[in-house]
């Protein structure tokens, strides 16, 4: 959902994707199992995205988005008795009251291709800063600071409601969290919740998937043709420099890692690189242990997993450093130029921009990837491992079409 409204979709296409969505993860056979997991799920994330102010901005956001959705799904008449239920401060207009606006209904009904009011019609007449997305599409009469709102209408009403009681329970839960729970729950609820807003649970990229699968004689090619724009800057920086300080080998290594450089291979790399600057000795010395133990062939022995965007994304790099999403961490100078590098247009360079100034950071490599590939990619970017799949999969189909 957050994709798409970043991208610019449109309601009718925000309601089609929020329902496919539904389909694809709440439905159940049993009726209360579904309402069970709505509720949980709200409330999870109501706690997870409470504890900041970007934090509970994008939730309301999202949360307003699927409520509106959702309302509009209801026949007229269980709309009415969510508002009876909920005692909305909202009262419909008496018939004398009626008449003497019938006239200025009609023409703003007619104005926005809506069926025209009636004696039998509910409208509500509500103070104007109730509807303030009516009243900016011009889509509701106003008089005197009130604007009449037709029942086919009411969506926004509602929805401006549940928006000013999500957002005060927001801030009420966070006061709750941060004085009693966040101690109490320290060993226990507290790194989950804490851990939640920035995890990747997409698929894992530990392992090389199909078309991931590199020796060193081709990743000066790959790295050229399907390398996302933080790890071909890794790449330049480790050529030009002979060295990269740790932050920039993990994220790096790991990445080569997950699109197949088997372990031998990836000393060989590395040993070659870093030869240059600190000599073989001091690199069999001091650093091809951490790469071993990234290959889960030292200490614990755990399979370590690239890192996704999101991880990237909230790392800091210091000065010397090379890691972090270049999105996030570059000048505007900067990434313009190594967009231009990459082969982006300048028309196409001033949307990345305009991702970015609003921190729609993956969305700005996913254009990235939509301008190298002139294709789509309606998934939207999440990991640089899906970056470098998805590119290789699109380049092989059209080499095998071109064959």
């Amino acid at each position: 959902m957050s994709d798409g409204l970043s991208r610019g979709k449109k309601p009718d296409e925000i309601g089609a994707l929020v329902t496919e969505l539904w389909k694809e993860h709440m439905q159940h056979p049993n009726p209360s199992d579904v309402m069970n997991k709505d509720i949980i799920s709200h409330f999870v994330l109501r706690l997870v995205y409470c504890r900041t102010e970007d934090l509970r901005k994008w939730f309301l956001s999202m949360e307003t988005t699927l409520f509106r959705h959702r309302f509009r799904l209801e026949s007229l008449e269980v709309q009415r008795m969510l508002m009876s239920e909920f005692k909305l401060p909202f009262k419909a207009l008496s018939n004398s009251e009626f008449e003497a606006v019938k006239e200025k209904l009609g023409q703003v009904a007619r104005s926005i291709n809506q069926p025209l009011p009636t004696v039998d019609s509910t409208i509500f007449k509500v103070p104007f800063e109730e509807v303030p997305e009516l009243v900016a599409g011009r889509r509701v009469y106003m008089l005197k600071g009130d604007a009449y709102v037709a029942m086919n209408q009411v969506a926004s009403l509602v929805v401006t409601q549940f928006r000013s009681h999500l957002s005060k329970a927001l801030v009420l839960t966070n006061r709750k969290w941060t004085s009693m729970i966040q101690e109490q729950e320290k060993d226990r609820l507290t790194p989950i919740v804490e851990a939640l807003s920035s995890s990747y649970l997409g698929p894992d990229y530990s392992q090389p998937k199909e078309y991931a699968e590199i020796s060193i004689k081709d990743i000066d090619r790959v790295a050229n043709s399907s390398f996302p724009l933080c790890m071909r800057h890794l790449f330049d920086k480790l050529r030009e420099e002979h060295h990269l300080k740790h932050g920039g080998r993990m994220q790096l290594g790991l990445f080569l890692k997950g699109v197949g450089l088997k372990l031998d291979d990836a000393l060989a790399f590395w040993r070659v690189e870093f030869s240059k600057k600190v000599g073989t000795e001091k690199f069999d010395k001091e650093y091809s242990y951490n790469i071993r133990h990234n290959y889960g062939k030292e200490g614990k022995r755990t399979d370590y997993t690239p890192y996704s965007c999101q991880r990237i994304i909230t790392s800091t790099p210091g000065v010397g450093d090379h890691h972090g999403c270049p999105y996030r961490h570059f000048s505007e100078e900067n990434l313009r130029a190594a967009l231009s590098k990459m082969g982006v247009s300048s028309r196409t360079a001033d949307d990345v921009m305009d991702k970015v100034r609003h921190r729609h950071y993956q969305l700005a490599c996913t254009l990235t990837f939509e301008a190298i590939h002139s294709c789509s990619c309606d998934a939207g970017i999440n990991h640089p491992n899906q970056y470098f799949t998805e590119s290789q999969k699109i380049l092989q189909q059209r080499s095998q079409a071109a064959e």
